[in-house]
């Protein structure tokens, strides 16, 4: 649980100990990427890298946040350059070791980008992928309100959902999608800051765009605080020539301000007397270059008193998007120059600047190194009354009970069909665990049977919402009325946001101590339409379910746009998320209590469940030991005999295929063999596992896919079949050297009958038994 803090004894900030943990940031930043690089030593002679120049831009700004703004209840999430900036906060506040910090992108040392699972420091969001880490602090504000809703947390206990980010990011097309859910749901309690340093990777950014940002935001009803003049930039604008001097600034144009602050003070004179002349004489004459190139640089991100009046000033509950004006690499050498991003500071730079703070060579750790007694105790107490949370947050596990999940009624049902009548089921039941369900879906909650649920629970919404067509007596089978003590979220035709609401979600527990069950439906070829985003919520170990409905040539006439073909590919390749592609309505109950299981479990991990519209006859069970290898991934519909040479694998939907098939091959081939694989994913993993742990000398006990394919013969045939990507399960072969006859969808799919469909792309039970003769009859 977090750390007991203690607040600041005076909400007076010191600024000049604030300026003092500004240097200090900036210098420990350095000094870290510097080592990674100059110091350390590198056996494959590769950059290391790191982002000197895009840390200095930023650390006024997290100093003044983390050492004084910042609340025990906030959560941060830093823009990915930034992040030996977070180390170093964290080095101060004694939650870093020097280790860590030596071992910056080295093996198990800081991470490169700020990472939840990763880092040993508290990180509240992972960022890397730019923009992500900045849309989902607004999906998790409006998570904090549902959690404050149903009672699992305190409005006392509200805090802030912070992002920092960089200029650049706003080019991201997710932050506006974001941007508009965000508007629909009301969303509060949440800051965006712009490091506004007018630098991307390749070049300076445009200057037209960012003038359009703050009708932008102030339209989707956010606060908009533009943070431009420093301290010394406004008591010059009230001098002699001031004025002129204060329009040439807002005038000129970003590549020409980063070239002249690199250039210094002396071609800051030149242009201001070329440009304005006799007006801004005196101005000029009263300082020497060193104090001109200190005003021209004294933008209001850089500058403590400006940002402390503007964040101690946003004390409401209003979304505020601040844009602070910074310069990218403040402070170094290479400040202003374009190609900076990636660039590092030489050993003669990094010593020059040691040398201007005052560190000592060998004192380049010390984190008070180079200040007096005074100073060095200002600052000490500045950051032991940071308010902010000192440790990582234990985890919270298994929370609810998972129940027994009937099975669904219905000689013939689909997969689909039987995900809602669980849902509902549990809906009814009760208890811990469908009290903490929450579903989501992108505007296709109808046609992903997720209805008859929210009829049940009723849409969130911080206010009340009425069922207009109920109230006026028009008959409709979807009563949805909304309100604080709904359990599902409603979104708009955005999968990016449906990831990152997910991921929202899925961090419940381990942001506000308490675990939500996150359910999320997606038609299932449109996961790829958010990929980066469901990626960086598996990246974060946030637990959810994915409901992928309908799937596949399967859903037949509605035509080849909404028929996926890879998606099994992408859950073999992606971390922290199993797939599951059951068949039938009882191996749906009985992976949903599995899934309900992992999503709470220390070692567990979110789940993905491949469903179709497809009604199809359900097979009579005579025991329940399917069941574990229904779990495991796998098990035998009709089992082998021992030797046999061949069998016929399938996944999912083609089940009824696949038994046809058997039916007319048994004869011919004795014993023969019907594996249904519930998960390719899990199968594959195993495998790969026992395949690296004989690698690393540890155990042979066989992966369950091995003991599986134990019976067949070394030479057996298989002819493998689902409506996918036949990838997803060809690799079986490989596992005993069996010979693979793979059927599956390699083309983008048609409209059609099913029977048309299965027939034009091989995978009806005439293609099998092809496919078997030619594999395994001769």
């Amino acid at each position: 649980m977090p750390d007991t803090v203690t607040p600041p004894t005076s909400t007076t900030p010191d600024l000049e100990a604030l300026r003092l943990l500004d240097d200090r940031l900036r210098w420990l930043s350095a000094w870290t990427i510097h080592n990674a690089n100059h110091v350390r030593p590198s056996p494959d002679g590769l950059k290391v890298g790191g982002h000197q120049a895009s840390c200095a831009s930023i650390t006024a700004i997290m100093a003044a946040l983390y050492f004084h703004a910042l609340g025990p209840n906030d959560r941060v999430a830093v823009k990915p350059h930034a992040g030996p900036v977070l180390h170093a906060i964290h080095y101060l506040l004694g939650n870093q070791s020097l280790e860590q910090l030596e071992a910056f992108r080295g093996l198990g040392g800081a991470q490169s980008y700020p990472s939840r699972t990763k880092d040993r420091i508290p990180v509240d969001f992972s960022t890397g992928s730019v923009g992500l880490g900045v849309a989902i602090t607004a999906f998790e504000s409006l998570v904090q309100d549902y959690m404050i809703a149903h009672g699992m947390v305190q409005p006392s206990d509200t805090g802030r959902m912070v992002a920092l980010l960089g200029d650049a990011e706003l080019d991201e097309g997710n932050i506006y999608e974001c941007l508009i859910e965000a508007s629909k749901h009301d969303i509060r309690n949440c800051w965006w800051i712009v490091d506004y340093n007018r630098q991307s990777l390749d070049a300076t950014t445009a200057d037209r765009m960012f003038s359009r940002f703050d009708e932008i935001f102030a339209s989707c009803g956010w606060r908009v605080v533009t943070l431009k003049h420093g301290k010394l930039m406004e008591a010059a604008f009230s001098e002699s020539g001031g004025a002129q001097l204060r329009d040439w600034i807002d005038a000129c144009g970003n590549a020409d301000y980063a070239a002249l602050t690199y250039l210094g003070g002396g071609a800051w004179r030149e242009r201001l007397a070329r440009d304005l002349g006799e007006p801004v004489a005196p101005l000029l004459a009263a300082r020497d270059d060193d104090a001109l190139q200190a005003l021209m640089t004294n933008l209001a991100g850089h500058d403590m008193e400006s940002l402390v009046e503007a964040f101690d000033a946003a004390n409401d509950e209003v979304p505020t998007l601040f844009i602070a004006y910074t310069v990218k690499g403040y402070g170094l050498p290479f400040a202003g120059h374009k190609d900076n991003h990636a660039g590092l500071m030489n050993p003669g730079q990094i010593a020059a600047l040691r040398e201007r703070l005052g560190i000592a060579e060998g004192s380049e750790w010390e984190p008070w190194a180079g200040l007096g007694d005074n100073a060095a105790a200002a600052a000490r107490a500045a950051v032991e009354g940071s308010r902010i949370v000192r440790a990582k947050r234990e985890r919270v596990w298994n929370v609810a009970e998972v129940p027994a999940i009937p099975v669904p009624s219905g000689d013939e049902q689909s997969t689909q069909a039987a995900f809602g009548r669980i849902l509902l089921d549990l809906s009814r039941i009760g208890g811990a665990l469908a009290d903490r369900i929450v579903t989501t879906s992108p505007d296709v909650t109808v046609s992903t049977n997720l209805g008859a649920w929210v009829n049940q629970r009723g849409l969130f919404r911080r206010q009340e919402l009425a069922d207009v067509f109920a109230a006026a007596k028009i008959p409709s089978a979807q009563k949805w009325s909304g309100g604080v003590a709904g359990q599902h979220v409603e979104l708009g035709i955005a999968e990016n946001n449906l990831f990152l609401m997910l991921a929202a979600l899925g961090l419940a527990g381990d942001l506000f101590g308490d675990r939500l069950f996150p359910i999320g439906t997606v038609y299932d070829p449109f996961i790829a339409r958010g990929l980066d985003a469901l990626n960086y919520a598996c990246y974060q170990d946030a637990r959810f379910l994915l409901v992928a409905t309908p799937s596949g040539l399967t859903l037949g006439p509605e035509g080849g746009a909404h028929q996926s073909i890879n998606p099994p590919l992408i859950a073999l390749g992606q971390p922290g998320l199993r797939h599951y592609e059951p068949a039938f309505a009882d191996e749906l109950s009985l992976l949903m209590e599995e899934a309900f299981r992992l999503m709470q479990r220390e070692d567990g991990e979110s789940v993905y469940l491949r469903l179709t519209t497809r009604t199809i006859r359900q097979v009579e069970r005579a025991d329940e030991t399917w069941k574990a290898g229904a779990i495991a991934g796998g098990y035998w519909l009709r089992p082998p005999a021992d030797g046999v040479e061949a069998a016929l694998v399938y996944s999912g939907a083609l089940a009824p295929e696949a038994l046809a098939a058997w039916e007319a091959l048994r004869d011919d081939v004795p014993g023969l063999g019907l594996l249904a694989v519930t998960s390719p994913d899990l199968l594959h993993r195993g495998w790969s596992a026992r395949t690296a742990g004989r690698w690393r000398g540890q155990g042979a006990a066989q992966s369950h896919v091995e003991t599986l394919l134990a019976p067949l013969a070394p030479g057996a045939g298989l002819v493998t079949l689902l409506d996918g990507a036949p990838a997803a399960l060809s690799w079986l072969g490989g596992v005993r050297g069996h010979r693979v006859s793979p059927l599956g969808v390699d083309r983008f799919g048609q409209t059609g009958t099913l029977d048309d469909l299965y027939r034009t792309y091989r995978l009806d039970v005439d293609a099998i038994v092809e496919a078997a003769a030619e594999l395994f009859l001769g």
